[in-house]
């Protein structure tokens, strides 16, 4: 008779298995969602643009993201993680690769964007095609550089799924943590608030509101804040007297990342919700040309 493996310390049965079936969830809803976009992006031609190609990089990565989500998932259920250390630090560079292209894809769009807006620039298939590339090589960078003694992977609260290890907070931490939030985080926010304020400014003027010019940087701070915001505690002080189960809950929220990313690009995009209505019902969309501008 097989026996069950002990509750991870600090959590108890109910508890284990809510955060099991959230982390579920919110990997199967994201990773339908994300791959509905990346489907109907391959299928109806009227949505292969170049700008739609950043909207394809985010699905992309965020389908990582669900993929990452569902193993921890898998493993919770079985209340430990049954990969090893090597599977640790795999899952824990496949999780940072990701959310780091994510972000970085989030920003880009909204580069794209100001300048389809504000000055009236058509972004081009090359430049598209290099933003995606540079977007995930950015983000392989930073994701190795624990593999390589900068920073280090390890286990979350739960000891269900891994990520960076913020638990011993010592200067090598603290010097990666500062670079990884500046390139990752700050600058990227920076991007989307200063092109979103240009676009808000230009509908405004225009009077024609085609979109929710915040949306995108809140999903980014509200999403990613919890979980930026326990790193950077973790770099001044020791975060371990916070209950595991309440430190396992910014994780959590930014596992809904890919599911709130298919509402603001995709399904909360008046176009390319028409592509994907094409994609599933047949039915022709009457736009010629769909991009992901107009909301």
């Amino acid at each position: 008779m097989v026996t069950a493996h002990p509750l991870p310390e600090g959590f108890t049965e109910i508890e284990v298995f809510a955060i099991g079936t959230a982390l579920l969830v919110e990997a199967l809803l994201g990773f339908c969602l994300n791959g509905l976009t990346i489907i109907s992006f391959r299928k109806i031609k009227e949505l292969r643009t170049p700008s739609n190609l950043l909207v394809l990089s985010i699905a992309l990565a965020d389908c990582g993201i669900c993929i990452n989500a569902f193993i921890a998932a898998f493993s919770s259920f079985l209340r430990y993680w049954p990969y090893g250390s090597d599977g640790c630090q795999i899952h824990g560079f496949h999780g940072f690769l990701t959310a780091l292209a994510s972000i970085s894809s989030s920003a880009a769009v909204a580069w794209d964007r100001y300048h389809h807006y504000c000055t009236r620039s058509r972004l081009q298939w090359s430049t598209a095609a290099s933003m995606m590339v540079f977007a995930w090589l950015f983000a392989a960078f930073w994701s190795v550089m624990p593999l390589l003694g900068w920073g280090e992977y390890g286990y979350e609260p739960l000891r269900t799924c891994c990520t960076l290890d913020y638990s011993k907070g010592d200067r090598n931490y603290v010097t990666f943590l500062f670079a990884l939030s500046t390139f990752n985080f700050m600058i990227p926010g920076f991007i989307m608030l200063t092109a979103y304020q240009s676009i808000h400014q230009k509908f405004r003027k225009t009077g024609h509101f085609k979109f929710n010019t915040g949306l995108p940087l809140k999903t980014l701070v509200i999403c990613w804040g919890p979980y930026c915001l326990l790193c950077s505690y973790a770099a001044v002080e020791n975060v371990m007297f916070i209950p595991p189960k309440y430190r396992m809950i910014p994780a959590l929220i930014a596992k809904s990342v890919p599911t709130v990313d298919a509402f603001v690009y995709a399904l909360g995009n008046e176009n390319y919700r028409g592509g994907i209505w094409q994609f599933l019902t047949g039915q022709k969309i009457e736009k010629a040309e769909v991009d992901n501008k107009t909301k």
